[in-house]
């Protein structure tokens, strides 16, 4: 029952607005409608969830884009940011937006990412040149919380969508594979690029994977490898806006703005691919996805 309340809050707030939002967004009555207007509405349908599942993501990002580079009364930018992500990560979980075990889920993101962007950092591909007292290695600690929104992302599209995995491969083997490419970002630097033999692992394990979501009231599919592929992409235009607004620089934007390097949406579409093994292995979403028997 407190479950239940909680992602029920007063209809006179902000939390209570979306959750009335997210009641009709589930809702999945029969729609009398076909032809054009059906394709028009699920399409809109589809979007208006895709959107609500960025929450997290929109509302931090708002705040880079909002958030002077000077910072405000004294406090740094980077400060300032990490007080922002971490208000809205709480409200969210006062909200009954988030369940406690998607926060501990969302918490790894964020340790995972911060790990990654220390190495990474270190290792001269990008820095952070602004100033901050909640630094540590060179890196601001808000940064874990990039990562965490994709994390954030397909938890909540998880729930709006109903999604359902077919044919997903054996858990562990999903698993390696993405210890496998989380180890790539690191070793790289050392023993070669692998990321294109990652990829082709992933193309043989998930070749068969597909994705059952409900946009309005009727389930569709499509491969899992193309969704894997679109986020990475959109992950990819957010990261060309974040560098835009100078909140971290690659070594060629130092100068001047230049656009990132589209080979880095084949990274993030592999380190897409490593958050959903972690959603995976939720309690709750384990529960809507098939292995097939050996």
């Amino acid at each position: 029952m407190r479950a239940a309340r909680d992602r029920h809050p007063s209809s006179g707030t902000a939390s209570g607005l979306l959750a009335a939002l997210d009641a009709r967004l589930v809702d999945a009555r029969a729609r009398a409608v076909s032809g054009w207007r059906r394709a028009l509405a699920e399409f809109l349908a589809f979007g208006i969830k895709e959107a609500r599942a960025c929450l997290f993501a929109a509302l931090f990002f708002a705040a880079v884009a909002l958030v002077p580079r000077a910072g405000v009364l004294g406090l740094p930018r980077y400060d300032l940011l990490l007080l922002v992500a971490l208000a809205i990560q709480a409200w969210m979980l006062r909200a009954g937006l988030e369940t406690r075990d998607e926060l501990k889920a969302v918490c790894l993101f964020h340790a995972v990412g911060f790990a990654l962007e220390a190495y990474k950092t270190a290792a001269g591909s990008w820095s952070y040149p602004d100033f901050a007292y909640t630094k540590l290695l060179g890196v601001p600690l808000f940064s874990g919380f990039m990562y965490a929104a994709v994390g954030s992302y397909i938890i909540q599209a998880w729930r709006l969508l109903d999604l359902r995995i077919r044919h997903h491969p054996p858990h562990w083997m999903a698993a390696l594979t993405a210890c496998a490419i989380y180890a790539n970002f690191f070793t790289h630097h050392s023993i070669g690029d692998y990321r294109w033999y990652l990829a082709a692992c992933v193309l043989g394990l998930y070749a068969r994977t597909t994705v059952v979501f409900r946009p309005l009231d009727r389930e569709r599919r499509m491969p899992l490898l193309l969704g894997f592929v679109l986020t990475g992409f959109f992950i990819w235009l957010a990261e060309n806006l974040s560098t835009f607004w100078g909140l971290w620089r690659y070594p060629n934007q130092l100068g001047a703005w230049s656009a990132v390097h589209v080979s880095k949406w084949s990274l993030w579409s592999l380190l897409v691919i490593m958050t959903f093994t972690i959603v995976a292995n939720l309690k709750h979403v384990k529960a809507k996805i098939h292995i097939p028997e050996p």
